[in-house]
């Protein structure tokens, strides 16, 4: 079924300003609908059909919109923020005016792949525990990694925040390189607590120096994007996400 809004009400959504801004934009004769210049900001649109200009630039209308982002360090992850800079500062206005949030969160200084979406379904699902939606991360760490820290991820680790000592479910550690100061490894959590990956990490004595999410679920970041970088998802790294999160090696 088609779906229809009055035209202010579709390009405030759209990020081109708010009610009276974008009547303002219909009183100059900027906007044109479907060829024609539009003259009344009420008058009703199909939002996914007609084609609507503002000056030159073509307007697209997605009911619901995907963002893969390589979150860069320094950087929050939060909808908005007095002081410092956030995620959505990054984007132009048409995400967080069509409802667009981070679905999870990386540290301050932790980079790498974030999904930012309007679908608070599939947000949900990408960070309720209960949907077992795994997460792989690069990590460098100071000093060595031995194979008894592999066992130690493998069997869950003992950590304590505010609230007291909880037990981290099993983890998959997989070392990379080795060397006395400094180690790389690639770490599969199935959870996502407070600075849970440093903090497994502090548990065996080491301390995180470099921390990048690679992988949601299914759903690898994608190499061309560099750190601060975004674009759309495609319909199949959607279909990742939705899909039943796949089962740790």
């Amino acid at each position: 079924m088609a779906q229809r809004m009055r035209l202010d009400k579709l390009l405030a959504m759209l990020g081109e300003g708010t009610r009276t801004q974008v009547r303002d934009l219909v009183r100059a004769g900027r906007v044109r609908v479907d060829g024609a210049v539009a003259r009344d900001a009420g008058m009703q649109v199909n939002a996914e059909e007609s084609q609507v200009f503002v000056d030159s630039r073509a307007l697209h209308y997605k009911p619901v919109r995907h963002v893969m982002m390589n979150k860069p360090q320094g950087v929050l992850t939060a909808a908005r923020d007095k002081r410092q800079k956030t995620v959505m500062d990054l984007l132009p206005p048409l995400y967080p005016a069509m409802g667009c949030m981070p679905a999870g969160r990386l540290d301050k200084d932790t980079e790498g792949l974030l999904v930012i979406t309007s679908d608070g379904q599939l947000a949900h699902r990408i960070i309720s525990p209960r949907h077992d939606v795994g997460k792989v991360y690069l990590a460098r760490v100071d000093g060595p990694l031995a194979e008894e820290d592999v066992r130690a991820f493998a069997k869950g680790l003992s950590i304590s925040d505010a609230d007291g000592e909880f037990e981290a479910r099993p983890a998959r550690l997989e070392i990379l390189n080795v060397s006395p100061q400094e180690s790389e490894a690639r770490v599969r959590v199935m959870e996502g607590k407070y600075h849970q990956v440093k903090r497994m990490f502090a548990s065996r004595g080491r301390q995180v120096v470099y921390l990048k999410r690679l992988q949601i679920g299914a759903l690898s970041l994608d190499p061309a994007l560099l750190p601060g970088q975004w674009r759309e998802m495609t319909d199949e790294e959607i279909a990742l996400l939705e899909q039943d999160a796949p089962q740790q090696d």
